[in-house]
């Protein structure tokens, strides 16, 4: 089953047997995947997002860019993947929008209202990569469950808001404090009121980094509905579900958030290395905190084709979780050897890296551009996917792109 027969609108070169990770290794990825036929209303006009990306899911709506959507250094909200686990939120005042501070490890619940959150507290504007934990889940074999997506599911926009820092500092926040967990105002697939679709949080230490903010602002406007509007937690670097969208309290923990989302198996992945398929104990299970180094060609869209004799000029973006890319690299054959790419410094610390390189080929043929990551503490990319887990997290196996020399 060629990709064009499942995923609408989705286009492939007649020669590309390979797709970058889109294609994954023959048809592995397929095993299971049938996506949900759109419907009205069209998601691509309710949520003004590019026709080009593809519908993983309408309930909740989850939908992914392709690989060359992304070449912008800051992500678009048209380019912009969509990941709920509930209900979009409608009717929302945001002049009546309150945030609520409360928990075991809070000398004193508050409440502030939006408007005194943006009087109150210094604005901040960082660039933020926020990628889904189960981006790259379609490669994994067995396939695991969830929402399979090949290569799609990241970006990095530019976010203002307040610091989280800053806010708990006014609160006051008691010694045993460990863990925050976000509540939002998405509603359950069920519609039960008392059930969140999700709550998921993070440690004190990640919840005080400079960069953690309490967003009202993406991209210098109004964050749009369906990211989060008027109130998103975003914390990068790492998986986004610990970036709450519709935040409307925050807990302070004396114990690691149990919400849901928190336990169990979600965003968790085996303590220890596990064979394909094995099935793994909750309690063996740990939850899964920066994400790994990464990359993406953006730049040309795979399935390229040029003339015998051109140069080809790449370009795509890093990331490495907390850390930094020290390196970058692509190789046209097949990582048997690897050359340098150009690569950025970060605009701020957590945000992604825009890397460049000019590729010259040998002689005509069919050729794949591998990309390779390499973060501050030397660790690579794995060329194919790697370590299985139960719910297919954190594969960030090299991306490639299909290349014609004619």
């Amino acid at each position: 089953m060629k990709r064009r027969d499942f995923v609408k609108r989705a286009t492939l070169s007649s020669f590309a047997t390979l797709i970058g990770t889109e294609l994954v290794f023959g048809s592995q990825m397929l095993k299971g995947y049938t996506p949900l036929a759109l419907q009205d209303p069209d998601p691509f006009k309710m949520f003004n997002k590019n026709k080009e990306m593809i519908v993983l899911n309408d309930k909740p709506w989850n939908i992914e860019a392709q690989a060359h959507l992304l070449d912008d250094k800051i992500t678009p909200n048209s380019c912009m993947f969509i990941r709920n686990n509930g209900l979009v939120p409608e009717d929302i005042d945001s002049k009546s929008w309150s945030l609520t501070i409360e928990g075991e490890s809070v000398k004193n619940k508050k409440t502030y209202t939006l408007a005194e959150l943006k009087s109150k507290f210094k604005h901040h504007t960082y660039q933020l990569t926020l990628e889904c934990g189960g981006n790259g889940r379609s490669e994994f074999d067995p396939p695991a469950k969830g929402n399979q997506w090949t290569v799609g599911a990241v970006h990095c926009a530019s976010w203002t808001g307040v610091r989280l820092s800053d806010i708990l500092e006014d609160v006051g926040i008691k010694n045993d404090a460990v863990y925050i967990g976000y509540h939002a105002t998405d509603k359950h697939l069920s519609m039960d009121p008392d059930k969140e679709p999700i709550s998921r949080g993070c440690p004190m230490s990640k919840a005080l980094q400079d960069e953690t903010i309490l967003a009202f602002k993406m991209n210098g406007e109004d964050i749009p509905l369906v990211h989060g509007y008027p109130l998103r937690l975003v914390a990068g670097g790492w998986p986004a579900s610990v970036s709450g969208k519709w935040v409307n309290k925050i807990s302070v923990r004396n114990k690691i958030h149990d919400g849901p989302k928190m336990t169990g198996t979600a965003y968790r992945i085996p303590c220890e290395p596990v064979s394909p398929g094995e099935k793994v104990k909750d309690e063996d299970m740990c939850i899964i905190e920066s994400m790994p180094v990464k990359s993406l060609i953006t730049y040309p869209k795979t399935g390229a084709m040029i003339n015998n004799g051109e140069l080809l000029n790449i370009r795509g973006h890093a990331w490495a979780g907390e850390l930094e890319v020290s390196k970058m690299e692509y190789s046209i054959d097949f990582g048997s050897t690897w050359k340098t790419c150009t690569i950025e410094k970060p605009s701020n610390r957590l945000a992604w890296q825009h890397f460049s390189a000019s590729v010259s080929f040998p002689k005509p043929g069919y050729y794949e551009v591998w990309a390779k990551a390499t973060d501050t503490n030397g660790i690579s990319q794995p060329m194919l996917l790697p370590g299985w887990n139960p719910k297919g997290y954190l594969n960030n196996a090299c991306h490639r792109i299909a290349i014609k020399v004619q």
